[in-house]
């Protein structure tokens, strides 16, 4: 992996985005129908706000689970909830022509999985651990196979 590579090249483009009055609900069954694990929050004007994990919408069950005894109470309490009372506001967010070296420092000093791509104040596009492990494991090209195996002949 050349970390000069620009996140332009490797970052996901095609992602599914929510407004702040979306609800939890519906959030997690958007995860539970899809296998992306991050969910960016934009306003009526397509700029971020914030963003979702599948991992806060875990966490969020899981207190709500200690907190009351009835299965009701908390679907009930479930349904209140809306994309801005879960969401991490501000997330750290890069630059399309950011480096991918830049990015998994990045990833590499925090807890996070997942950086927003902006550029001109638009969301561009999301960039995860699984898009650099993929960018430097993905399945080798033709030619590199070819290449791999004459160098173990």
């Amino acid at each position: 992996m050349n970390p000069d590579t620009p996140i332009r090249e490797i970052m996901t483009t095609s992602l599914t985005t929510v407004g702040p009055d979306h609800s939890v609900e519906a959030i997690q069954e958007l995860f539970r129908e899809n296998e992306f694990h991050h969910i960016p929050v934009v306003d009526r004007g397509e700029r971020l706000i914030g963003i979702i994990s599948k991992e806060d919408v875990f966490k969020l069950s899981y207190v709500l689970s200690l907190q009351t005894t009835g299965k009701q109470y908390s679907k009930k309490e479930y349904q209140s909830l809306k994309a801005s009372d879960i969401m991490t506001r501000y997330p750290v967010t890069l630059d399309p022509e950011d480096t991918v070296g830049l990015a998994a420092d990045i990833f590499l000093a925090n807890k996070f999985h997942a950086l927003p791509i902006i550029e001109d104040d638009q969301l561009m596009g999301l960039i995860t651990t699984h898009d650099l492990l993929s960018h430097r494991f993905g399945e080798p090209t033709p030619a590199k196979q070819e290449e791999v195996f004459e160098e173990d002949l």
